[in-house]
C-alpha cells in the first residue's frame, strides 16, 4: 500500500513547529483533570471510510493531536488507515513509527484509558450507540452529521453529554464557513427585514432497502456492519469493499438513514435554524405536499409565522421584507447588493465565530466550552430533518412541540419517536 503522504506535501501541510515538536503517546488529561497548552490531545477514530479518511487527514495535520487508533468493521480499511498514520508520524519523526493500534470493536477502542476524544464516522444507524458509550467511557465526541437515525436517538445523545460532562461537536461544519455564518448574521440583524420564507434546497427522503443479495466477501464483520439496523443479506451498495473513494449509498436507504432529507438537510436546515435562530427550537406544524408521491415541497410553520419550504432555491435562501440572501458552499447572494455592504457593528448580533471546524472541537476540549455545533444543536436540526421524513413517508400533517419534542395529540406519530433495534444495540 503507497502512504498518502510523502515529505513534500507534508511540509505543505504542517509548520516548522509541528515538525519539532515531540509526539506524546499518552495522555496527561487523566493525571490533571486538563489539558496544558504544550499536551496533546489524543484521539480513535471509529469508522474509516471516506468521511473518516477526511476526518482522519484533517486531525492529522492539527500541530496539537496524536492518533492512537483506528477501528472499522472492514479488515481492509481498518488495515490501511491504520497504516496512513503510521506513516504520517514516521514522516514527521523522520523515523520509523508504529504506534497506532487498529480494533475490530469499538468496544476495545472506548476502552482505552489514554484516548481523550474519538471522532465518530460510521454509517448514521450506529451514531447514538457508539457516541452515547463513548460518553460513558470518559471521551469527547466529535460524531458525523447527520447525528442520529431517529429523534429519540438524537436527544438520547444530548442526554448522554450532559450526563458525562463531555464537548461533543456535530461534523455540520457549514458553521464553521464563513459564507454562512456572513448569511445568518445579516439575517439575524434584521438587514432583510422581518422574514417570511426560507427556501431549503436538499433532495429527498430515503426509502425502503430492496437490494439484492450478494455474496459476503472475506474481511468484512457484515452483521456488525448491520448491528442495531434489521438483519438482511449483504450488498456492496451498503458496505463497498476496500479503500473506495465515494459515499457509500446506505445513506438512501431507510433502515440506515433519512435520504438526501437528513444527509445535506443536517448542513442546509441546519443554516435555517442558525438563521432564523431556532438553535433551541424547531417547527410547529409539519405540512407535506399533496401529491403522497412528491419528494419536495414540505411545508415547516415556526410558532412566529415562518414557514420554511423544502424546495428548490440553489442552497438557503432567506426571503424578508426588505430582501433575499441565497447562501450555499461558496456562494452568497444579497438582493438587493447593498444589504450586505455596510459592516456590522459592534452592538449587533454576532455569531460563533470557527473557521476550522476540527479545530474549534478540539479548542473546546481545552476550555471545556460547548462547540460551535455543539449535541444540543445537533439534535435540533436533525429533528427538523427526521420530522420532514416522517411526514413524507406516512403522508400526514403533523403537529409538534419542539419544548416537549412530542407530536400533539397523535398518539400514533409518537410511536415514530424511535424504532426497534436488533440484539444487544438499543439506545
Amino acid at each position: 500500500m503507497k502512504t498518502q503522504f510523502n515529505r513534500r506535501q507534508f511540509l505543505k501541510l504542517t509548520s516548522v513547529a509541528s515538525l519539532t515538536a515531540p509526539l506524546i503517546l499518552a495522555s496527561s488529561w487523566a493525571a490533571t483533570g486538563k489539558k496544558g497548552p504544550n499536551d496533546r490531545i489524543t484521539l480513535g477514530f471509529i469508522g474509516t471510510g471516506t468521511q473518516g479518511r477526511g476526518l482522519l487527514n484533517n486531525f492529522l495535520n492539527q500541530p496539537d493531536t496524536q492518533v492512537l487508533a483506528v477501528c472499522d468493521v472492514d479488515t481492509t480499511r481498518r488495515e490501511y488507515h491504520r497504516k496512513v498514520v503510521d506513516d504520517f508520524y514516521s514522516i514527521k519523526q523522520d523515523k520509523d513509527f508504529k504506534g497506532c493500534a487498529e480494533y475490530k470493536e469499538f468496544q476495545d477502542l472506548l476502552a482505552r484509558k489514554d484516548l481523550d476524544a474519538v471522532v465518530i464516522a460510521v454509517p448514521d444507524h450506529w451514531h447514538a450507540f457508539v457516541a452515547i458509550h463513548a460518553c460513558k467511557s470518559g471521551k469527547d465526541v466529535y460524531c458525523e452529521k447527520p447525528l442520529s437515525l431517529t429523534i429519540h436517538e438524537a436527544r438520547a445523545m444530548v442526554q448522554a453529554a450532559r450526563k458525562y460532562d463531555r464537548v461533543f461537536q456535530t461534523g455540520s461544519m457549514q458553521r464553521s464557513m464563513s459564507e454562512f455564518r456572513k448569511a445568518c448574521e445579516l439575517v439575524r440583524n434584521g438587514r432583510i427585514g422581518k422574514i417570511s420564507q426560507v427556501i431549503v434546497d436538499v433532495g429527498g427522503p430515503s426509502r425502503p432497502c430492496d437490494l439484492a443479495e450478494e455474496p459476503v466477501e472475506p474481511g468484512l464483520n457484515w452483521d456488525r456492519w448491520l448491528g442495531p439496523a434489521p438483519l438482511r443479506p449483504y450488498n456492496s451498495v451498503l458496505s463497498p469493499r476496500g479503500v473506495h473513494k465515494h459515499f457509500p449509498d446506505w445513506r438512501n436507504y431507510r433502515e440506515y438513514s433519512g435520504g438526501m432529507m437528513t444527509d445535506w438537510g443536517a448542513h442546509h436546515f441546519d443554516i435555517a435554524q442558525w438563521g432564523l435562530g431556532m438553535d433551541d427550537s424547531g417547527p410547529v406544524d409539519i405540512i407535506p405536499p399533496e401529491d403522497p408521491k412528491a419528494t419536495k415541497g414540505l411545508r415547516y410553520i415556526y410558532a412566529n409565522g415562518v414557514e420554511v419550504l423544502h424546495g428548490d432555491s440553489g442552497g438557503v435562501l432567506f426571503i424578508g421584507s426588505e430582501g433575499k440572501i441565497l447562501v450555499n458552499r461558496g456562494k452568497f447572494e444579497a438582493t438587493p447588493k447593498a444589504i450586505a455592504d455596510e459592516p456590522l457593528g459592534n452592538n449587533a448580533i454576532h455569531l460563533y465565530y470557527s473557521y476550522n471546524h476540527g479545530k474549534d472541537f478540539l479548542d473546546c476540549m481545552r476550555s471545556r466550552k460547548r462547540p460551535i455545533c455543539d449535541v444540543e444543536i445537533g439534535c435540533r436540526s436533525v429533528t427538523v430533518c427526521h420530522l420532514g421524513n416522517l411526514a413524507y413517508w406516512n403522508h400526514r400533517r403533523l403537529k409538534w412541540d419542539p419544548a416537549k419534542e412530542r407530536f400533539v395529540g397523535d398518539s400514533e406519530a409518537n410511536k415514530w419517536l424511535d424504532r426497534p433495534k436488533r440484539g444487544p444495540w438499543k439506545v
